[in-house]
């Protein structure tokens, strides 16, 4: 704290010595804590749209100048040479890992990637057409009846539920997989990696031997990597807000999965692809980028701008050059999708309507075509998102119990409701 600023009451002309709160990177903050005691009013940011609620030193985000740091590792830097079990890693402990410590979190990993049978019967109470966002939920929230002895004040407890409950993720999405199409579930395999154990659970089956493509593999690691975590996000900000309250840990994560599931968070790269498929073909663009630009036209451009990024999301630039080199493995480098992706982006990033607006092009918007050209069904692109989140959702958590001064999370409100009223009884209404 460098510096104080002064924030003067013009009824009272009392005035109240705020804090100037500086990180080591970022926007600082002004600490408001004392304001609501010495001047008997409460700061109104619909949205927290510029509301500081934590310290943090996992993920920084320059929103301006479009850049990404895990831990202080730029996300160009980790896509380019790390795998997700690494990043993974990285998250939860701060450091990269040396080799000894990082063969003994992939054998953690792989050794709690089996589900308890009794969890596996849980999948045949879902119906068959059941979302698998909502499989997810129900089982990842049920986990906590089966690790209800996890002691939140035990640092080593807290370190083995973030190994389990990472490791225990693809299975579950896997799982829910298999039981939409009514194939029967496999089992993990300990000695295959993290992505080739999610593609062989889901798309393998016990009749015949199954390979993973490598190319595929390496996909997924580096999208998982890219969403591995994103600062103070609404599912994030979710799962604090549960483990505030001293709740179970899997019943944290599994509140993140509800807050993951909107369109306007984890469900946005479906909703690209939906919009892709609805302009149909790359001569349409043009009229779509116009409807766009028409505030009294229901139509939007869906995985462009950012809550955060005014500048293009460092995370795109990625996604982009990865899925030429998907598509161009499996012979799709002229999928339609992707023609009208790359022209839409082209137009967006010409016209002054975007550019003034900083509607670049997002993460969401390209990553649908890669999940889609590795064969993942659409329905299961926000379980892939989850997947890869649980780390930075474990990585908040653990940081958030670390901290001897967090507290529970409790916003205030404005209300505008009636004034206190009187009781009428029911004879006496009109």
């Amino acid at each position: 704290m460098t510096e104080r600023y002064e924030l003067r009451n013009t009824q009272s002309d009392e005035s109240t010595e705020l804090p100037f709160i500086e990180g080591t990177l970022g926007v600082p903050a002004v600490d408001v804590r004392g304001l609501h005691t010495q001047q008997g009013v409460f700061t109104y940011d619909p949205g927290y749209t510029a509301t500081v609620t934590c310290d943090s030193s996992i993920t920084f985000i320059d929103g301006e100048n479009g850049k990404l740091l895990y831990r202080g590792y730029s996300i160009e830097d980790l896509a380019a040479h790390s795998d997700f079990i690494e990043v993974c890693y990285l998250l939860l402990n701060g450091e990269l890992p040396n080799k000894d410590e990082l063969a003994d979190f992939h054998t953690t990993i792989a050794d709690h990637m089996m589900l308890n049978q009794s969890l596996v019967k849980f999948f045949d109470g879902f119906h068959y057409d059941a979302h698998p966002m909502a499989v997810l939920l129900g089982v990842v929230g049920s986990l906590s009846a089966f690790y209800h002895d996890t002691d939140i004040a035990n640092p080593d407890h807290r370190e083995l539920f973030a190994r389990r409950m990472i490791a225990k993720m693809p299975t579950i999405a896997a799982a829910a997989y298999k039981h939409a199409i009514g194939q029967p579930k496999l089992y993990p395999r300990n000695d295959w990696g993290y992505a080739a154990n999610l593609l062989r659970m889901m798309f393998a089956v016990p009749t015949e031997e199954f390979e993973a493509d490598p190319v595929a593999v390496r996909a997924l690691d580096v999208l998982f990597m890219l969403h591995a975590d994103h600062e103070q996000n609404a599912s994030a900000a979710t799962v604090r807000t549960v483990g505030s309250t001293g709740a179970n840990p899997y019943a944290a994560i599994a509140a993140g999965i509800a807050a993951l599931w909107g369109p306007a968070h984890g469900g946005a790269n479906q909703a690209v692809l939906q919009m892709l498929e609805q302009v149909g073909d790359v001569d349409n663009v043009s009229e779509y980028i116009d409807r766009a630009k028409d505030k009294d036209d229901s139509f939007r451009l869906t995985g462009f701008g950012h809550r955060v990024y005014k500048n293009l999301d460092p995370r795109a630039k990625v996604v982009r050059d990865y899925c030429h080199e998907v598509l161009q493995h499996y012979g799709m480098e002229n999928d339609p999708l992707f023609e009208i992706a790359l022209e839409m982006e082209s137009r967006a990033l010409q016209e002054d309507y975007f550019i003034e607006r900083g509607l670049y092009p997002n993460v969401d918007f390209y990553s649908g075509i890669i999940y889609r050209a590795i064969g993942i069904p659409v329905n299961m692109l926000t379980p892939m998102f989850a997947i890869a989140r649980t780390v930075g959702w474990a990585a908040h958590w653990m940081e958030m119990m670390n901290d001897p001064q967090f507290r529970i999370i409790r916003p205030r409100q404005i209300y505008h409701g009636y004034t206190q009223r009187d009781y009428v009884a029911i004879d006496d209404r009109d």
